[in-house]
């Protein structure tokens, strides 16, 4: 399969390029600045901003499924830049298969609570934002999968152990709720793979 990665050198994006190429997958490895992904047996660099839909139109036409996972949070304004990030996917990717990296702030707690509400200020924004980036591609007509990491998702261990859920923010019996960035390109490709949740909304967690 060919997968066009798009912020394949970000923590998240690049370890999902790693598991990718593991499993034997040929990837597009597309971000501003591609010449970190070249030199790897299995990935084409693709020197790629998303705010340019021609180009990224281009690019996904060449790729089995696409994995958004950009971070809209370089320009001071999360929220306004997670909006402008769903239209520039929605624009450029009509007819594609596409992964979402979403964010926890797109859960909700056992109570109906959106997690986006009670997050930390300093995450607050972000979290709002990929809320609404969430909320605006789920109302277009872009077949979408949209995976939300656990509360706390950092660079760690594969271990291909975890729990997967709905729209719950998922955490275990202290109360945290976590994910390693490696885990959670497990579960990427586990759905790239075997798809249990197409066109939805899934988290994985420990």
């Amino acid at each position: 399969m060919k997968i066009l990665v798009i912020g394949a050198t970000g923590m998240i994006g690049a370890r999902i390029v790693k598991e990718a190429l593991s499993r034997g997958h040929a990837v597009l490895a597309a971000s501003r600045n591609a010449d970190e992904a070249a030199g790897t047996k299995g990935v084409r660099p693709v020197r790629l901003d998303i705010a340019d839909t021609a180009k990224v139109k281009e690019t996904a036409a060449d790729a089995d499924v696409v994995v958004a996972a950009v971070s809209p949070r370089s320009t001071g304004d999360p929220e306004r830049e997670a909006l402008a990030y769903a239209d520039a996917l929605i624009d450029s990717l009509a007819g594609s298969r596409v992964i979402l990296v979403g964010g926890a702030g797109t859960l909700n707690l056992p109570d109906g609570t959106p997690v986006a509400s009670v997050v930390p200020d300093e995450y607050a924004a972000e979290a709002r934002g990929m809320r609404a980036a969430f909320e605006r591609i789920s109302a277009s007509k872009l077949y979408c999968t949209t995976m939300a990491p656990a509360g706390e998702v950092a660079p760690g261990e594969r271990t291909g152990v975890f729990r997967l859920g709905g729209h719950v923010l998922l955490t275990d019996e202290n109360g945290d709720s976590r994910i390693s960035a490696e885990d959670y390109a497990v579960a990427i490709l586990d759905e790239i793979e075997t798809p249990r949740h197409a066109g939805g909304l899934f988290t994985a967690a420990y």
